[in-house]
């Protein structure tokens, strides 16, 4: 949905087809667990992103870029520094000591990653920097959407040469209005597919059979102006 987004949106964007690409893939980590995820026993479904344990979140961020880069260098740095973009949002004060080390080395190794890729592609950190806000913003509004978030400010988005915020307003069924409009189209409707679980499961080998067999939902939402 966010390559969908980002093929969508109204300013040109460059270098284009990789930064669609990086939104598109910007979650490559969690690609191989999205097929066999980990069970919240508590909850008895599957481990959402946010209560990922923090071992296995840093695994996957850590191994994210590499997934992208032989298809491109730029796609991978984005991935890259979208994921430390997310874990600079933590306030490692508040954290356990150990895990907030695990953090600091997670964010310090990929940087060194990022400068690597930069000097490769031969660019300057503060020029790739809108581009990263860009898939922030295409994340941020697909997640909008998935977990109904609206009404909701996405804030800082390069738009026009500037950054706003913008908001998302739900007007309907599967429906949200996005004041400043962003896209080329006067309405965009972008779509996916999920599996529906019924949850209860008492172990992984239960949930990984139940995901197995769930047919696909198909769902959809359609985005026009304030």
């Amino acid at each position: 949905m966010s390559g969908q987004l980002a093929r969508a949106w109204g300013d040109e964007l460059d270098p284009h087809e990789e930064v669609c690409l990086a939104a598109e893939q910007h979650d490559i980590g969690m690609a191989e667990w999205d097929l066999r995820p980990t069970l919240n026993r508590d909850t008895g479904l599957p481990h959402s992103f946010m209560e990922m344990p923090l071992d296995t979140h840093l695994e996957l961020w850590s191994r994210a870029p590499a997934k992208l880069l032989r298809q491109s260098a730029y796609a991978a740095l984005l991935v890259s520094m979208h994921g430390t973009a997310l874990y600079e949002m933590r306030d490692l004060d508040r954290m356990d000591a150990g895990d907030a080390d695990k953090v600091r080395r997670f964010l310090a190794e990929s940087r060194t990653e990022q400068d690597a890729l930069l000097a490769e592609l031969g660019q300057e950190r503060a020029g790739v920097l809108v581009n990263q806000r860009l898939v922030w913003t295409w994340d941020f509004m697909s997640l909008a959407l998935c977990l109904d978030w609206a009404p909701t400010v996405a804030e800082r988005v390069p738009l026009g040469g500037a950054l706003v915020d913008m908001r998302l307003e739900p007007v309907g069924p599967s429906a949200l209005a996005i004041d400043p409009w962003p896209f080329r189209a006067p309405s965009v409707t972008v779509r996916c597919e999920g599996r529906a679980l019924g949850g209860g499961y008492r172990d992984e080998r239960e949930l990984h059979a139940a995901l197995a067999a769930a047919p696909p939902v198909p769902v959809q939402w359609r985005l026009v102006p304030a």
